[in-house]
């Protein structure tokens, strides 16, 4: 009777999985094109649509949501109602930016407008995170995590394939399709949310109890993720610094020169990865730690940096994007396991809300701040673009490798005083 339970509890959450990562992928893989290619936004100014959304979406999931979810343990509640609420809000988005024919203004319509969005994004993102720790006792969540991930990389890989198609063929965001499917895909990702528990501490089993007890003991988890903390936010940030220059770069004329179908084939050879490597992290991480895989990620995303940054080969830049979706998974799974082993269960959806702060902002924040403004700088000095491109790219990296070694810092340290296991 309990395998069914969590059978059930696993199809809708993957369900919600699959359709969430649909719709970013046929949405957010071009949008930074549109940006920069058709309303003719600077590098910085394309930059804005990842960071100012992000920076909403930290704020509202550390000092309302955050909070909120933990005082009412609701989780799905929340998940419910900022799908619906985002998608509404993606339909008034593209019907404000519609009416303005200077396309500069249509472009900031549409960062102020995403940054509105993500207030109820939030909502989902925070009540998420929170959920998979109340349903899943701490040794199964790498897999869980991992699993999820895979099914989430079927849902990129098909939206992806859909958008550049659309895009490609002059159905994209200016007459307003890949708005429309985005917003329907997150009513429908509604759907079997339904079917999930709410959540909550209450209904933690008492294995899971056992598993985090231990923790909630240790005198020193709260320095020991602050250190952790620290080091994800280089990591995140340095590989996710071309997070919006990426695509631009790909489809540059005196460079790649890909169109919107070859990107298509790029980006989905990531999903690809993600896929495949989903199925393996979490029981790799059962096998040889969290700890140890985490490193192994954060060693691979440098080297996907390094092989997209200095190549001139189009074959590399498929390696690369198949090493960045495999990072992407193993950083992810595991630096959550490592998160969730030290956030006590009653302050989930708070610290919870710090932890996925290391991520939000990274997807625009070092863009804005480094990528974007070096790019541009490089480039009114009178440097090529594609070099401009490749110095932010290996900036990239250099940043990833500093929180590299924070971590290392972090899990020697704790070896070396023989303190109890924390990290697992």
């Amino acid at each position: 009777m309990v395998q069914k339970q969590l059978l059930k509890i696993f199809t809708g959450i993957s369900s919600f999985q699959f359709l969430a990562m649909f719709r970013r992928g046929l949405f957010y893989t071009y949008l930074s094109i549109y940006l920069r290619d058709f309303l003719k936004l600077s590098m910085t100014e394309t930059t804005l649509y990842a960071t100012l959304p992000m920076i909403f979406s930290v704020i509202f999931q550390n000092f309302v949501w955050g909070p909120l979810s933990d005082r009412w343990q609701r989780r799905r509640s929340l998940i419910i109602l900022g799908e619906i609420l985002a998608g509404i809000g993606t339909i008034l988005v593209w019907l404000i930016h519609s009416f303005f024919s200077i396309f500069l203004v249509a472009g900031y319509v549409i960062i102020i407008g995403l940054s509105c969005i993500e207030i109820f994004w939030s909502m989902s993102n925070i009540g998420w995170s929170a959920l998979i720790s109340d349903l899943y006792p701490l040794q199964d969540r790498s897999k869980i995590m991992g699993d999820l991930t895979s099914i989430g990389g079927v849902g990129r890989i098909i939206g992806i394939t859909i958008g550049g198609y659309l895009y490609d063929n002059g159905f994209g965001f200016r007459n307003g399709p890949l708005f429309f499917i985005a917003s329907l895909v997150m009513f429908l990702s509604t759907i079997p949310m339904f079917f999930a528990p709410e959540g909550g501490i209450k209904i933690v089993q008492e294995t899971i109890k056992k598993t985090e007890n231990a923790n909630l003991n240790q005198t020193n988890w709260r320095r020991v993720f602050i250190i952790f903390t620290i080091a994800l936010v280089f990591v995140n940030f340095g590989r996710n610094s071309i997070s919006t220059i990426y695509s631009p770069y790909l489809i540059l004329d005196e460079g790649f020169n890909v169109d919107s179908i070859l990107l298509s084939y790029i980006t989905n050879f990531r999903s690809i990865a993600v896929l495949i490597t989903g199925i393996i992290t979490g029981r790799m991480s059962k096998k040889f730690g969290d700890s140890k895989i985490f490193i192994i990620g954060v060693i691979f995303a440098i080297t996907a940096l390094l092989i997209t940054g200095l190549t001139d080969d189009l074959l590399y830049i498929f390696i690369g994007s198949f090493l960045i979706g495999t990072t992407d998974v193993i950083i992810s799974a595991s630096s959550y396991t490592i998160a969730s082993n030290l956030i006590p269960p009653k302050n989930r959806a708070k610290l919870f809300g710090v932890y996925n702060t290391t991520f939000f902002l990274s997807w625009g924040l070092p863009a804005t701040l480094i990528s974007g403004p070096l790019f541009d700088i490089l480039v009114g000095e009178g440097f090529s673009q594609v070099f401009a491109y490749k110095t932010v790219i290996i900036v990239g990296a250099f940043i990833t490798s500093i929180g590299f070694f924070i971590f290392l810092f972090l899990t020697l340290l704790i070896y070396i005083k023989k303190k109890h296991k924390i990290i697992p």
